[in-house]
């Protein structure tokens, strides 16, 4: 289909890998836990957003001028590690009480699910190694003989994503449906949440000194 074979073994290998913990997933349950299921889920479509970014720029063979350019590598790397301080950072800052119910506290309520999604986007973009990851996968399951190679990547990538924001939007639930039952104290949540923003700031100096490519 779409110059593709052993399609079911892409879903499969796909699925295996988005329920392996990662950045993005630490971000949906950071989000999810502490703000409840509409900011899990916000932060899961920002995800998605981020990844199809990816998937068109593997299709388009800029992912692999990223794996052979060691200087764009190291840009990406290093803008992308910042902007993870940045977020852990955010998230140590992030106030964990109850919002009030008014119209200025729903325009900035909305403001906030917006930036949410802009965060869970730029998270994913600014990783190389998401790129990187799709360069190496993807091509695993194109044909040889394929009408379209960029066609292929696309669809790969797509049906990758769908099945990946699939799970993270139940990330999100679940982590809201436990966080409701297991921190009931705005103060334990506070707590949680720098925890989660620590572990990003922790991932984002692993990238900064990550060597290989």
């Amino acid at each position: 289909m779409f110059g593709t074979h052993d399609l079911w073994l892409f879903v499969l290998s796909g699925f295996l890998l988005n329920i392996t913990p990662g950045p993005d997933t630490l971000y949906i349950v950071g989000r999810g836990s502490t703000q409840g299921l509409r900011a899990g889920s916000i932060a899961a479509l920002g995800i998605g957003a981020g990844t199809l970014v990816h998937i068109c720029a593997a299709a388009l063979g800029l992912s692999a001028i990223l794996a052979a350019s060691a200087t764009a590598f190291t840009v990406v790397k290093y803008v992308g590690a910042a902007y993870l301080l940045y977020v852990g950072v955010s998230l140590i800052r992030a106030a964990g009480g109850a919002a009030v119910s008014s119209p200025s506290a729903d325009i900035a309520r909305r403001a906030a699910l917006r930036g949410i999604f802009v965060q869970g986007f730029l998270t994913n973009v600014l990783n190389p190694k998401v790129a990187l990851f799709f360069l190496a996968f993807l091509p695993q399951f194109v044909a040889p003989d394929a009408g379209s190679k960029p066609l292929a990547f696309l669809f790969l990538g797509v049906v990758f994503d769908f099945n990946g924001t699939l799970w993270n939007l139940f990330i999100a639930w679940s982590t809201a449906r436990l966080s409701r039952r297991l921190m009931p104290s705005a103060a334990f949540k506070r707590w949680f949440n720098g925890c989660v923003g620590s572990v990003f700031v922790v991932i984002g100096v692993r990238l900064a000194l990550a060597h290989e490519r």
